[in-house]
């Protein structure tokens, strides 16, 4: 049976008539949009993450629809949440992950309580709105939808809540997969969050753009080591000046452009919606465009654009002495480091000390990943293609290379694909909310958001 007859007219009956609660096509969406109101209320701010409050929420609005969950804690309050709907085992599982912890929010700087799930002008406002409490309900409400329709299904569809992403996801994804992988490991593949639906800012779709891969993270933390002193009495060479020193070369220093094929796909294919002709043709081969020092300039001044294209290096925190009039013996600074999927991280590091030029500061890791990535063609993209053909006809499907990291690699690492899609509608100020102020998603995206997620995960795993 062909996806395009898996999504047809059977299906539409289905979306349509998903037990009682629904009496109108959009009223599984507009179920979810209360679900996900009340979600936003629940602060699962990380640290101190307390995600076992977001896990209970999960558990109990699985169990009034009789899909039975477990929590499993990794430490106390630190709950990650796994629910199962059986399929007849003839396709391997599909995981719907999503992480229940959020960034802090600062209510100085919100014109709304972060954690009130405020409704106004159309949109729904919230801390984890778009990262990533959105399409966990897009995800939980399609199994439910699932579940009410009876819908025979291939695959078993798992319903995966984790802790602690935005900290590294070790007391969640890492959790799981390092001491419950037998409850995951007949996965196919992970859907999970980032790539969306991106629009212009008058919500015209431009494309559709899917994560397959992802820049590794390496932070350091940098040590540099002197004679202390009196403040009124200044050294020449203190661990201050020498750590200043280091890093402004590290500020100062290019590392060199590199396009890996998955963002020369992505130029490539988005290459249209360039202002001009010239550009068009430009863009279709960045790899090549690249090599001119004016074109470089431009392209990269854009710092999303710079990301994807170069290993990135962010100084981001600092300490030193606790006093004014103390020159400290020790002074560290932390660096947020991103490798492109290629690169190898111990050459990294011999190039940053070659950037550092001084053998008295000492580099340690504090964290690292290996790089990873999925596949650019699979079935999960042939299913894309056929939701996003009715929705949009015409629109372009791509892959994307996220400069940030999700859990995703902790499957991968272990052989599972796993792929970033949010069915929302985007345009780049909204996707600029993600960590911000102010963060919100529009009624609209929860509610054909919801209808697509079902439609995307039906084709994965229905009969």
């Amino acid at each position: 049976m062909t996806i395009r007859s898996r999504l047809g007219a059977a299906f539409l009956t289905s979306l349509f008539a998903v037990g009682a609660h629904a009496t109108e096509p959009d009223a599984l969406g507009r179920e979810a949009l209360g679900v996900f109101v009340d979600y936003l209320r629940i602060d699962t701010t990380n640290p101190p993450g307390n995600e076992i409050r977001a896990a209970e929420f999960f558990q109990k609005l699985l169990a009034k629809e009789g899909i039975a969950s477990e929590i499993h804690e990794s430490a106390p309050g630190r709950a990650s949440i796994l629910a199962r709907l059986k399929g007849d085992g003839s396709k391997p599982a599909v995981i719907l992950m999503n992480h229940m912890d959020v960034v802090p929010a600062d209510m100085r700087y919100w014109t709304v309580d972060p954690f009130g799930g405020v409704q106004k002008d159309g949109y729904v406002w919230g801390r984890g709105a778009i990262d990533m409490k959105g399409l966990a309900i897009t995800q939980v409400m399609s199994m439910i939808a699932l579940k009410r329709a009876g819908t025979p299904l291939a695959a078993d569809v798992v319903f995966l809540g984790t802790a602690d992403e935005e900290a590294g996801g070790f007391m969640g994804a890492g959790y799981m997969v390092a001491n419950h992988f037998d409850l995951v490991k007949d996965a196919g593949v992970v859907l999970s969050e980032f790539g969306a639906i991106s629009t212009d800012e008058a919500g015209k779709v431009r494309y559709y753009g899917a994560s397959a891969t992802e820049k590794a993270p390496l932070w350091l933390k940098m040590t540099a080591t002197g004679v202390p002193g009196h403040g009124s009495t200044p050294r020449p060479d203190t661990s201050v000046t020498r750590l200043i020193e280091a890093l402004h070369r590290i500020a100062k220093h290019q590392t060199a452009l590199k396009v890996e094929p998955v963002v020369q796909k992505f130029f490539a294919d988005t290459a249209q919606f360039a202002p001009t002709p010239a550009l068009r043709s430009i863009m279709e081969d960045v790899t090549k465009a690249l090599e001119d020092p004016v074109f470089a300039a431009d392209f990269t001044g854009d710092r999303w654009r710079n990301a994807a294209v170069r290993n990135t290096i962010s100084i981001t925190m600092l300490e030193g002495s606790n006093k004014v009039n103390v020159i400290p013996p020790q002074v560290t600074a932390q660096l947020d480091v991103r490798l492109l999927p290629s690169e190898d991280p111990e050459r990294f590091i011999a190039e940053l000390k070659s950037v550092i030029a001084d053998d008295s500061i000492t580099l340690e890791r504090t964290m690292s990943f290996a790089p990873s990535a999925s596949p650019m063609d699979s079935e999960f993209h042939r299913v894309l293609t056929a939701v996003a053909a009715r929705h949009d006809p015409g629109a372009i499907i791509t892959s994307q290379m996220l400069s940030g990291f999700t859990d995703c690699h902790f499957f991968r690492e272990k052989g599972i694909p796993c792929y970033g899609f949010m069915p929302f509608r985007l345009s780049g100020k909204e996707l600029g909310g993600v960590h911000g102020n102010d963060e919100r998603l529009s009624e609209e995206n929860m509610i054909r958001g919801t209808q697509m997620m079902l439609e995307i995960v039906q084709g994965m795993a229905a009969k």
